[in-house]
């Protein structure tokens, strides 16, 4: 089998898409120990559950009984708190390369440099390559360069911004990838394999598949209403069965087809989000706050083995831990069947194998799709709440940017009182 280096490795997303590849992970490095308790309970990958900064080249080239130059591929998704959409939500921006986090960044492109393999895939969040604040590609590209200069190498740069829907995963998943091989191969990411549903009339126009659904992936799954583990929790929990399927709390504002009881775009996204049967999932989150969907139909969490199957992890693949544990190990991985598809067209274009780029882990169409379950009326705790809520006025106009932005002044102003001259008592 193929060899790969596997860097933040996490519940091993990436790494079980190459496997299906016919690529076996030769080193991994983690530092998350329950993402550690997980590969050691499914696979005998050599790990070294240790911060990658404190993690040479040589010991990850020697624990993986490589040479230098000999794996085929270096695999890896650098935390990425510093440029998630997340991080802007709660901010009003990213830090972006003045977070601490972003250097590990750095550390995958250093063990680039070290091992040299005959190809790399990088995994990172959109905003990684946002018009106008890429600073962290340009970051990549710089250090590749001198990596080039230095090695006598000639890795290139291909870089796609990829939903992982448009690929038969059942889940609306953007990420940025990055990949590029040794020889200065060309590399074309593979187009996509689904549609969205759209009216018949598209029919005319494209004959591909329609997007896996949630249904698709779980719809033969026993269900766990019962467990008190996948109850929600809080204040909002007796309002999700009132929301329709495929609907988030947009619904009870005077937008929506519910009662009024939120101000338009007030709240993010996925509060209160709920699966369609017959649409992908959105994006599973590693952290949610216990209104943050999305939440099954059945009006509960997902369960482990449902989070699973939304992110095509094999059904053999046991993630350990308890229920949070497991939605963070989960909701910071790549969607296995994607990483399968990136993981093919590298052996076909850059390796120049003869192989079947056709993807094993994406689920198989699970008809008769069931209709949404009927909504309940609102419980009367909630009807308070009704009237008239301003809708959000944009970007940076929210009442917490605004209050973020009083603050900075503040400060500005302050700090530069420091700096004033004193006035003299008298002349």
């Amino acid at each position: 089998m193929l060899k790969a280096i596997s860097l933040y490795t996490g519940a091993g997303g990436l790494d079980l898409g190459f496997e299906a590849s016919d690529f076996s992970t030769a080193v991994a490095v983690e530092i998350s120990s329950e993402a550690v308790a997980t590969l050691r309970a499914n696979r005998d990958w050599p790990i070294i559950d240790r911060d990658i900064h404190s993690v040479s080249s040589k010991q990850l080239l020697e624990t993986g009984g490589l040479g230098d130059a000999e794996a085929d591929v270096l695999i890896g998704g650098p935390p990425c708190q510093p440029f998630s959409k997340s991080g802007y939500w709660v901010n009003g921006d990213t830090r972006r390369l003045n977070d601490p986090r972003a250097g590990t960044i750095g550390a995958y492109l250093r063990v680039l440099r070290d091992t040299l393999p005959r190809a790399f895939l990088l995994e990172n969040v959109p905003g990684l390559a946002y018009a106008g604040k890429s600073e962290g590609l340009a970051f990549i590209e710089r250090t590749i360069d001198k990596i080039n200069i230095e090695r006598g190498t000639n890795y290139q740069l291909h870089v796609a911004r990829l939903n992982a829907a448009d690929y038969g995963v059942p889940q609306r998943r953007e990420r940025v990838f990055i990949v590029g091989g040794r020889e200065g191969q060309p590399f074309s990411f593979p187009k996509a394999t689904h549609r969205p549903k759209t009216d018949e009339s598209q029919r005319l126009i494209s004959s591909l598949p329609y997007y896996s659904t949630a249904w698709d992936a779980m719809g033969d799954l026993d269900l766990d209403d019962a467990d008190p583990e996948l109850g929600m929790r809080g204040k909002w929990a007796g309002l999700l069965p009132s929301i329709p399927e495929g609907e988030n709390y947009l619904w009870h504002t005077e937008r929506g087809g519910g009662l009024a009881l939120f101000g338009w775009r007030r709240r993010y996204w996925s509060f209160l989000l709920k699966l369609a049967k017959d649409r992908p999932s959105w994006t599973v989150q590693a952290q949610p706050g216990p209104a943050i969907g999305p939440f099954h139909w059945n009006n509960r969490r997902l369960s482990t083995r449902e989070l699973c199957r939304i992110q095509t992890v094999p059904d053999s693949y046991a993630v350990i831990g308890g229920l949070s544990s497991a939605q963070r190990q989960l909701g910071n991985a790549v969607p296995s069947a994607l990483a399968e598809v990136l993981a093919r067209a590298i052996r076909r274009q850059i390796f120049g194998e003869d192989i079947n780029e056709t993807p094993t882990l994406i689920p198989q169409p699970r008809l008769p799709v069931p209709p949404p379950k009927p909504v309940a009326a609102v419980p009367k705790e909630y009807h308070q709440l009704v009237g008239e809520h301003e809708a959000h006025p944009g970007t940076g106009k929210g009442r917490a940017a605004v209050r973020r932005g009083e603050k900075k002044k503040r400060r500005k102003v302050n700090s530069s009182s420091l700096l004033l001259p004193s006035t003299p008592a008298s002349v």
